[in-house]
């Protein structure tokens, strides 16, 4: 007879002839001084967590022999998967130190274009060492240019963010706050707040628009979920909701254009098209203050997202609370996208490619992705208003017409490219 060991996996690990006996362990490995103790076959399964059938007594030490030789496997095997975990831990840390640098020097690229280029060598002195460099140069970096260089990663990583959850949580690689229409809910809040001075009663005239963004971001999202989580929803079915949300919501706010006063017009004008030329130290303030309160949260949750990405019942299994989980992770995004479109508009297509990206360099593990998911937003941010800066020569375009205009081409190259991981 052939004798088999099977560890849990159920990989098979090796074969031997040595009388009837099969042997299933959920040992790790057995010492050296108790694999003589093999005569007795209650001794040997009680023992060792090991199930034998058809033991033969008479060969105790060819039963030893195999036990042993299947243990140093069993241990061999065990430190070679724990060497390459940690490899890869190493690979994906490199990796995330590598998309900050790469980050990092956009922002410094963002700050050195404009219709006066400065050299990166006098944003560093004006950022580190003001005192070396001419005042206008000075009042250039710091009040014009690096508030809005800050507000586009803000932004790129807040909706980044809230796109990777998004995805995680409706298990639709298509979700994200830009097509499932939660941007332009949040748009409409804006545009209700700007055109008829609807807000909260008792709340403050400047935290009216950023209010009624987050208000009618949220509504829109638990309007996904409800759909979602409906039995005959399919992925198909939440993305066509979503488009239906994204043409009323624009519909609604193409009528707040058209009673608006000119001045009115002008703000609505700048929501629709999205642009950080209205960026100030105020609104990088708020909106930092928010994504610092999502993250640490975010990031708690990062084990239960992933296992969301097996499943509900997975989920379930592992004793977390999905509705808990869902419901959370949707206040988080409407609090990110929200506060982000209601400082700079309608962005498009970062909160939908930047996870993508991340999720194709990292892989799956939240611990992980949500980072690289922030980091790609911002990079892709800091980027696009570059670009923005330079396609008209002397012209500052809205960057959120630049994103669209990169973002279609990357997510068709991602799609293309590796169409079983979109």
């Amino acid at each position: 007879m052939a004798v088999q060991f099977a560890p849990p996996s159920g990989h098979r690990l090796a074969h031997a002839r040595d009388g009837r006996i099969f042997v299933h362990t959920v040992s790790s490995c057995i010492a050296p001084a108790d694999r003589g103790c093999l005569t007795c076959q209650d001794r040997f399964a009680n023992r060792f967590g090991i199930f034998a059938a058809g033991f033969h007594p008479a060969i105790p030490l060819q039963g030893a022999k195999l036990l042993a030789s299947i243990a140093d496997q069993d241990a061999s095997l065990h430190d070679r998967t724990v060497g390459e975990y940690a490899r890869l831990v190493r690979k994906r840390v490199l990796l995330l130190v590598v998309l900050l640098a790469a980050m990092l020097f956009a922002l410094g690229l963002d700050i050195s274009t404009g219709p006066s280029s400065l050299p990166l060598r006098d944003v560093f002195r004006g950022l580190f060492a003001p005192a070396t460099l001419d005042l206008p140069s000075v009042t250039i970096i710091r009040e014009v240019r690096l508030p809005m260089a800050l507000m586009a990663l803000l932004v790129g990583g807040a909706l980044s963010l809230a796109g990777a959850e998004m995805q995680t949580i409706l298990d639709n690689p298509l979700a994200s706050p830009f097509t499932l229409g939660v941007s332009s809910a949040a748009s409409f809040g804006a545009a209700l707040g700007i055109v008829l001075g609807v807000g909260l009663p008792g709340l403050a005239v400047d935290w009216i628009v950023p209010v009624n963004a987050f208000l009618c971001a949220f509504g829109s999202v638990l309007l996904l979920e409800a759909l979602a989580r409906g039995r005959s929803a399919g992925t198909q079915g939440v993305i066509l909701f979503g488009i239906a949300l994204v043409f009323t919501f624009n519909a609604a706010v193409a009528l707040l254009q058209f009673i608006a006063s000119q001045e009115a017009l002008s703000q609505l004008v700048f929501w629709t098209m999205g642009a950080l030329g209205r960026a100030t130290w105020e609104s990088v303030a708020v909106l930092g203050v928010v994504f610092a309160l999502c993250l640490p949260f975010s990031l708690r949750s990062a084990n239960a997202m992933t296992a969301m990405r097996l499943g509900e019942d997975r989920a379930r299994s592992f004793g977390i609370d999905v509705r808990r989980l869902r419901f959370f992770s949707l206040l988080r995004i409407s609090a990110l996208a929200g506060t982000s479109v209601a400082f700079v508009g309608t962005i498009g297509f970062v909160g939908l490619v930047g996870p993508h990206i991340a999720r194709l360099l990292l892989g799956e593990d939240h611990r992980f992705l949500l980072p690289a998911s922030i980091l790609t937003g911002g990079l892709i941010m800091a980027l696009a208003s570059v670009a923005s800066k330079l396609i008209v020569p002397g012209v500052l375009l809205p960057v959120g017409i630049v994103t669209s205009l990169i973002g279609v081409p990357i997510f068709l190259a991602l799609i293309l490219r590796r169409p079983d991981r979109v």
